[in-house]
């Protein structure tokens, strides 16, 4: 006897809202009826999945994995069901894409357009957050496929290139540097460096790009952005220099804000912006055709 996919859902339920009764209501079935799915999958794996305590429920050791692989197989079977709906229909009914922030109010504005005019029966469901949270999404099938930037752990994924977007130098406009051209990383050593807050991908590919150290703490006057358009603001300000994606520029984030921006000499002065989606997953050409679609927008 095997598990259904209907307790694999109670059971996934049950851990993402850590109460019988809200894990019912979220299923739309009573909480008797979700208990008793939750006791026929502990007798199928002849263990128990949750411990029942005053303050709701916690999953046991084999309940974790239980819900670990049970998100892949109800990822999987979500996968065929809308593989059968859109065969022969490419990016057609529900599609559920991740963005970055350092991305999608950039790309998106041009993009959606197009794939309103070339797929009128997509029903595009976007949801923006950081990488780390958009690809453990991903993999347990809460979305179909992320626009993330490389260079980024992308194991268990498959990706398709969409753009390489060149990352420029960001100087106050009254920086001694403004007036010359390109600028070598090396030469902003002695300025306070000003980049996005830990978890923001577009931090790590500016520190490896360029071969620069991670800012001091606040502590020793270091500043924080949590957005690019603060992060402008504050150059703009006079509170130090920082590095801006191509896109962004282009898209007109600096155009009111007195800042200069320069090219950066360094060998591969780039992040790469791709589509990823799980290894395997049948919605893969769909994917492939996404990134080839938002590479021509």
């Amino acid at each position: 006897m095997l598990p259904t996919l209907r307790q694999l859902q109670y059971l996934k339920l049950l851990a993402d809202h850590g109460s019988f009764s809200r894990a019912a209501e979220a299923a739309h079935v009573t909480q008797p009826t979700l208990s008793a799915g939750v006791q026929e999958l502990e007798k199928t794996l002849g263990a128990p999945v949750v411990d029942r305590a005053r303050s709701g429920v916690i999953l046991t050791a084999v309940g974790e994995e239980a819900v670990r692989r049970g998100n892949e197989i109800l990822a999987q079977a979500e996968d065929l069901v809308q593989a059968a709906k859109s065969a022969g229909q490419p990016l057609a009914g529900r599609f559920r894409l991740g963005v970055i922030p350092t991305v999608a109010p950039f790309l998106l504005p041009k993009a959606l357009p197009v794939l309103r005019q070339r797929f009128p029966k997509l029903r595009l469901f976007l949801r923006e957050d950081l990488t780390n949270r958009l690809i453990a999404s991903l993999k347990s099938g809460a979305l179909d496929a992320a626009l993330i930037a490389l260079p980024y752990d992308t194991a268990g994924l498959e990706t398709a290139s969409v753009a390489d977007d060149e990352l420029l130098a960001a100087l106050p406009a009254n920086h001694p540097l403004a007036a010359g051209g390109m600028i070598a990383p090396e030469q902003l050593e002695g300025d306070d460096l000003i980049l996005l807050e830990d978890g923001h991908c577009l931090r790590e590919h500016v520190l490896s790009v360029c071969g620069l150290e991670p800012p001091k703490g606040a502590a020793e006057g270091a500043f924080a952005a949590t957005s690019l358009p603060t992060l402008v603001q504050m150059v703009g300000s006079g509170l130090g220099v920082s590095f801006l994606p191509a896109m962004a520029v282009e898209a007109g984030l600096a155009e009111h804000a007195p800042i200069t921006i320069r090219r950066v000499d360094s060998a591969h002065p780039n992040r790469q912006i791709v589509v990823c989606w799980r290894a395997g997953s049948s919605r893969r050409a769909e994917g492939r055709l996404l990134a080839e679609t938002l590479r021509a927008a």
